[in-house]
């Protein structure tokens, strides 16, 4: 896909307003549908490019200072964050949104929070050459460094055969991509997706139940619980905080004001700071910011603890041998 087709199919993904739901008595736990299980993206079949892009992912020379690299901010052993309210990228510049987890990315409608990318390949790309992210100046300057490193210079041959020039940054952000797209975390929750009722405890199933019958699962859809669609945050009460106007300083389209990419909620209990402004660091605070700011209601305690347990269950780490800091090649 070209650089112009992908931006068309950015902006031709629709906006849905958060809708309020109408509040019904909850089903009895051991009742609850259970959503269909769609695949999580799998360790892509190139061992070549995994491996290749793992190396890219935690080497800092891909940044303009040599200071900052994808891991600096997705940090694998800390459920693919950084835990920062915002992230801090190249020569210490501060950033103005919170870090998205990396966890399970691949399966997303679009990256970023204002979903400016559609891959986890162009994410990486759009990454490098961000002033306040890597600060790469351009994208000879990813070739050039990358092109110091021996080592680089024949996995690149290796990886991408029979191209004229196979170190470029679009080769960059396919080895990345390839190696994000094994970047998957399975869970209790996925086990009970996947039909097992016994994974999730009542209380849990509660939680659940809770959580679809006060509205919050018209946004967050789907076995990622989120990812899949772009939302006004501050549907029905303004959000604190406008500074930030989301899509509309992407696509200039005046309905875009204040939407954002609908979080996934995986890991959701080990990832704080949340929302894109990073504006708390409580799991229960952010239910009822949702709640209020979305769905114009306020939920009882009883309820947001509920809710709250639910949520972990969806807690589970990524395949500790995948995710292993590797040692760097010398050079450059």
């Amino acid at each position: 896909m070209n650089s112009a087709s992908q931006g068309l199919r950015v902006l031709s993904i629709s906006i849905v307003a958060a809708g309020c739901v109408t509040a019904r008595a909850p089903a009895p736990p051991d009742t609850l549908p259970v959503p269909q299980m769609v695949v999580e993206p799998t360790v892509p079949q190139d061992p070549n490019r995994v491996a290749l892009g793992r190396l890219l992912f935690h080497d800092p020379r891909l940044s303009k200072n040599q200071d900052a690299s994808c891991s600096t901010c997705h940090v694998l052993t800390n459920f693919g964050m950084d835990g920062r309210a915002t992230s801090s990228g190249a020569e210490g510049q501060g950033g103005r949104r919170n870090t998205p987890s990396v966890l399970n990315a691949a399966t997303h409608v679009a990256q970023f929070w204002d979903g400016r990318a559609i891959t986890v390949e162009a994410q990486a790309v759009a990454a490098l050459t961000d002033p306040v992210e890597m600060g790469m100046a351009d994208a000879q300057a990813v070739v050039d460094a990358i092109s110091r490193v021996p080592r680089y210079v024949e996995m690149f041959h290796q990886t991408f055969p029979g191209e004229e020039r196979p170190i470029s940054l679009h080769n960059v952000g396919e080895a990345i991509g390839a190696f994000e797209r094994g970047l998957v975390s399975q869970s209790r929750w996925d086990e009970f997706m996947a039909g097992d009722h016994a994974a999730l405890s009542s209380r849990e199933k509660e939680g659940f139940t809770l959580f679809q019958q006060r509205g919050c699962i018209v946004c967050h859809a789907g076995p990622q619980v989120g990812g899949m669609s772009f939302q006004k945050v501050g549907a029905i009460y303004p959000w604190p905080n406008q500074q930030d106007q989301g899509r509309a300083e992407i696509t200039h389209f005046g309905p875009d004001r204040m939407v954002f990419k609908v979080p996934s909620l995986k890991n959701i209990a080990e990832t704080g700071p949340y929302f894109h402004d990073g504006s708390t660091s409580d799991i229960q605070t952010a239910i009822r910011m949702m709640a209020l700011h979305q769905l114009g209601i306020e939920i009882a305690d009883e309820e947001v603890y509920a809710i709250e347990v639910w949520m972990r269950s969806m807690t589970g780490e990524a395949d500790p041998v995948y995710v292993a800091a590797p040692q760097l090649p010398p050079g450059g």
